[in-house]
């Protein structure tokens, strides 16, 4: 589309914004009215956008996490549900009733991203009305496109014991929900990682376990990378081996997103749809497939009816777990209608521990998603009251010399926030940390250490980053292994470090005696082999401090 074409399109564009049933193409480029019933696939305008403004990728990428990596599954503990304050009065009702559960029955917190004080005040009361704990409400300002969370929202982790952030480009020409990401992890602190795929949320799920799962939509969304290169991205950045299924036809699933009709509740157990209207169809057969891949795996698989209607499709998987709570989508149309309890009945059967709660969900459903489409989750802090850390580098192995300036790099977390981090520095393996490197640091950050040019020779080195909260509560991460500083040795007898020539020293040397080679413990005098001279040096200084 030429941008001629583009301005003959947007004539008159704008005095219709109030009247939008979803985004408007203007001059300026797509606008989306607040109210407008923005669906989650994309709109015949976004498709005439994309013709001139295709979606690329990678906006920014960088490097993967280090360490530890675990991806959260949503059945594992929960801090939070983070929504957008977004679209018609019918959808702001059923994101008013999810928060009156969330902040209820699952404990937890109700991140709600509003634009204005006027739909705070709209938010407030109908959480409210629906006997939601406002003291668990956390309201955030940003703008937002749409109420589609799940697709643009935050995918966590854990690195290390701290809570992470895992982007993607949004599959949807809306800029404000594909930047909402970088808002979301500064608000809380958190690391945030772009990995390079065209994506949306909803098509994948995982399991605690290591496994994630999603349609083969994927491949069409990033044409330039093979299946395997695919995985192995998600690999790289959510430490997941990852399966693909056939994705639906698009006249049954506009989306073909996985979370429409599977959901993993439990390291092995998997909820998948059952089509009892359309044995033998496309999306049966995808189904019936799915289920046959995961029972060999060791899941239980419960089947749950999902239904066609009009060219809607009715599920009942697209539901939302938070802690002890679990959301199911209720309908009003034959014949998903007729099957709310038993689905209900169903999926209680198989999360004994858990409460089951029905909320009326025709009114989204049309827009091809439901609960779990408008959702994300956000897991709980791992160190309860207390801060955690993570040190990114200087984990061990690694040699400075006096004078380099050495970058060391940490993460931080808390139930509420970081309010400062401090560096420590030990030379005796992790016993103590008298030397401090640096107070007062952000929460993330990077400080350059440089090495004192009088730096003692150690081998025995470690870093320690400690975070601290505003009740002065800490928590720490040290270096995993020693690291050498390449120092002046000031005490060469002091073998095992601990600043006394002892018996510790004398056994070392006793157990290398008689060997040769650069760099063996017990060699005091330098001259290449532990012999009588070490050990009558060692012997005359024994019992005396460096």
């Amino acid at each position: 589309m030429t941008r001629a074409a583009l301005a003959a399109v947007s004539a008159g564009a704008i005095a219709s914004l109030a009247a939008a049933s979803g985004p408007i193409l203007t001059e300026r480029g797509l606008v989306y009215p607040e109210g407008a019933e923005t669906p989650r696939y994309l709109t015949e305008t976004e498709k005439r956008f994309l013709e001139l403004s295709p979606i690329v990728t990678p906006r920014a990428v960088t490097p993967p996490p280090t360490g530890p990596v675990h991806c959260v599954a949503e059945y594992e503990p929960m801090d939070g549900i983070v929504v957008g304050w977004e679209g018609s009065t019918a959808w702001l009702g059923i994101l008013g009733q999810i928060g009156g559960r969330v902040t209820t029955t699952g404990a937890a917190r109700f991140y709600v991203i509003i634009d204005n004080a006027a739909e705070q005040t709209d938010a407030t009361n109908r959480i409210t009305a629906a006997g939601g704990d406002m003291s668990k409400v956390v309201f955030m300002t940003r703008n937002l496109d749409s109420i589609w969370m799940r697709d643009y929202g935050p995918r966590y982790i854990y690195q290390g014991d701290v809570r992470a952030v895992v982007d993607h480009t949004y599959n949807r020409p809306r800029p404000n929900d594909n930047l909402f990401n970088v808002f979301f992890a500064a608000q809380k602190g958190h690391a945030l990682y772009e990995l390079p795929l065209i994506h949306g949320g909803g098509n994948f799920h995982l399991d605690a376990a290591g496994g994630g799962y999603a349609t083969r939509l994927i491949n069409n969304e990033n044409p330039s990378l093979t299946e395997p290169q695919i995985i192995n991205i998600w690999n790289n950045y959510q430490n997941l081996a990852t399966t693909l299924f056939t994705p639906f036809p698009t006249n049954i699933d506009a989306t073909q997103h996985i979370d429409m009709w599977m959901q993993v509740a439990g390291d092995n157990l998997v909820f998948i749809s059952d089509w009892p209207a359309n044995p033998g169809s496309s999306q049966d057969i995808i189904c019936d497939n799915a289920a046959t891949l995961m029972a060999s795996r060791g899941f239980t698989v419960v089947r749950v009816p999902a239904y066609t209607v009009s060219g809607t499709h009715y599920t009942f998987t697209n539901m939302v777990m938070c802690n002890d709570l679990v959301l199911v989508p209720q309908y009003t149309v034959n014949p998903a209608a007729g099957q709310n309890a038993a689905a209900i009945a169903t999926i209680q059967g198989a999360l004994p521990g858990k409460t089951v709660v029905g909320i009326a969900a025709q009114g989204i459903v049309t827009a091809a998603g439901v609960f779990h489409c408008i959702v994300m989750h956000v897991p709980q802090h791992r160190g309860g009251l207390n801060p955690t850390a993570y040190l990114v580098n200087m984990n061990g192995g690694e040699t400075v010399d006096p004078g380099d300036a050495v970058q060391v790099t940490w993460l931080s977390d808390d139930d509420n926030l970081v309010a400062s981090v401090d560096l420590l520095l030990s030379t005796d393996g992790g016993a103590t940390f008298p030397t401090t490197l640096a107070t007062g640091q952000a929460r993330l950050g990077s400080f350059t250490w440089n090495v004192p040019l009088d730096a003692a020779y150690t081998d025995r080195a470690r870093i320690r980053v400690v975070a601290r909260d505003a009740q002065n509560r800490t928590g720490s991460d040290d270096s995993d292994a020693n690291f050498i500083i390449n120092g002046a040795v000031s005490c060469p007898a002091d073998i095992d470090g601990d600043n006394v020539i002892g018996f510790g020293d004398l056994n070392i040397l006793l157990g290398n005696y008689g060997q040769s080679g650069p760099g063996i413990p017990g060699d005091i005098d330098g001259d290449g082999d532990v012999d009588f001279a070490d050990l009558n040096i060692l012997l005359g200084l024994y019992g005396e401090n460096c």
